[in-house]
């Protein structure tokens, strides 16, 4: 099952949502391993594709294609999402299965891989960007991982750990299928308990800023709590190699320092001079270098720990009176070993505030309903209450101000990258990270 037509294969790959090096012309594509997952027609099997691009540089894909009838579908979950049962059934078997060079093999977690019974009502989620998710029933979701690097991925690395101690604001870890052995040992796919009548997070939000906005202010705490126990959890095993807290170095402080400066410098070299809505911030990078610099002498930094990677609203679900976290894979453009690479949990904390500022925008783009007044601020100060409640202290700089500096820094960082997606993607969205830098030197500005 593993001969295709390269043209065939560039072009079916390239197009799809989930290729991440679309601007990268393509010289060359191959299967690099083919494993057949269902003899019965119509047979499954996986494979594993490279994309070799014109530079020389390179990357992996796992295809799940079948063959019915004489037929082929090189997008057999997309054909027929049935076939995913396959997988399922192989986690819950336990199955190990050859290929020409390396193994496919798959682990069940008993207790959540049972449910669901015969796998009925399966449905692919079509909303799915950088992977490809299927639900089955209201008992199980299986994400399969498409673009494959080597090593473990975090997604499945984190789930287990935080189970393994205690943690349980996510969604039970089901199983997974892996392949080692032969050209690129990696994580293929993870099952999980689908979460019962949730609520996203972001969505939730734009919902009850304008109906209830008490009401998701008193959420907000809560959620703090629960990200102030998730990095205690995190940093609770310093047995763990790839999870003991770390007391950062000055080499790795000034090289973040010196990496958020660089693109700082390149943004704003390049802002357009004649946008209004840039007017607060234009001829200001200098400034906003110099609130960087506060990073290296804020003092104390506390510790640098696993983190979520990803943190926003958006990575939340609302169930049975209590928040959820999901996707700890971490930003999916980077590479694999940078999204395992331990850092303050303040990075975190960051991602989630920028999120309550997206959000009371977004009401008025998105619903035309203006969020009340100092929302924002309250909503940041419900969840920073709720996270001081709970988590280990001894993770974080000593000492209000020293908080507040390395904090702001990772603000800084996120409103920059923010601005740079929105200049290339939303321009109506451009006052959101705008108004972040303005505040951050405002709050630069006043007196300690």
């Amino acid at each position: 099952m593993s001969s295709f037509d390269e043209r065939i294969l560039i072009d079916y790959v390239t197009e799809q949502r989930w290729y991440g090096a679309k601007s990268r012309p393509v010289a060359h594509a191959g299967v690099l391993e083919s494993v057949v997952l269902r003899t019965a027609e119509p047979q499954l099997a996986l494979a594993l594709v490279e994309m070799r691009y014109e530079t020389g540089a390179h990357d992996i894909y796992q295809l799940l294609y079948s063959l019915h009838e004489g037929e082929l579908a090189l997008d057999a979950l997309g054909e027929d999402p049935g076939l995913a049962r396959e997988l399922v059934r192989a986690m819950r078997g336990g199955r190990t299965l050859q290929g020409a060079e390396g193994i496919v093999e798959f682990q069940g977690i008993e207790r959540v891989a049972a449910r669901g019974g015969k796998l009925t009502e399966v449905h692919q989620i079509d909303s799915e960007q950088s992977n490809t998710s299927v639900v089955f029933g209201q008992e199980l979701i299986l994400k399969v991982f498409r673009r494959l690097e080597p090593g473990v991925n975090p997604e499945l690395e984190m789930l287990r750990f935080l189970t393994e101690h205690g943690f349980e604001n996510i969604p039970p870890l089901g199983g997974w299928y892996s392949y080692s052995g032969g050209p690129l040992p990696s994580t293929l796919g993870l099952l999980q308990e689908y979460v019962v009548d949730a609520l996203d997070g972001w969505e939730l939000a734009l919902e009850e800023i304008g109906e209830a906005p008490d009401r998701f202010l008193a959420r907000l705490h809560r959620l703090g709590e629960v990200t102030g126990q998730m990095h205690t959890a995190l940093a609770s095993d310093p047995s763990d190699p790839a999870f003991a807290p770390e007391e950062p170095s000055v080499e790795s402080l000034a090289l973040l320092t010196a990496t958020i400066d660089e693109e700082i410098g390149r943004l704003f070299l390049a802002l357009p001079e004649d946008d209004e809505r840039l007017a607060p911030i234009l001829g200001r990078g200098e400034e906003v270098r110099e609130q960087l610099r506060l990073l290296t002498t804020a003092g104390s930094s506390g510790r640098a720990i696993r983190t979520h990677g990803d943190y926003h609203l958006g990575q939340t679900l609302w169930a049975a009176d209590d928040w959820v976290i999901l996707d700890f894979e971490g930003e999916p453009a980077r590479p694999l070993m940078e999204r395992r690479r331990k850092r303050s949990p303040l990075r975190d904390v960051a991602g989630m505030l920028r999120s309550f500022a997206y959000a009371a925008t977004a009401s008025a783009l998105a619903r035309d309903v203006e969020a009340p007044d100092e929302w924002e601020e309250q909503a940041r100060e419900r969840f920073l209450e709720g996270y001081h409640e709970t988590v280990d202290s001894a993770l974080l700089p000593s000492g209000q101000l020293a908080f507040e500096r390395l904090l702001a820094v990772f603000e800084l960082e996120k409103a920059v990258y923010e601005l740079r997606y929105e200049l290339d993607n939303r321009p109506d969205w451009i006052g959101i990270p705008v108004a972040g830098i303005q505040r951050l030197l405002e709050g630069a500005a006043e007196p300690a």
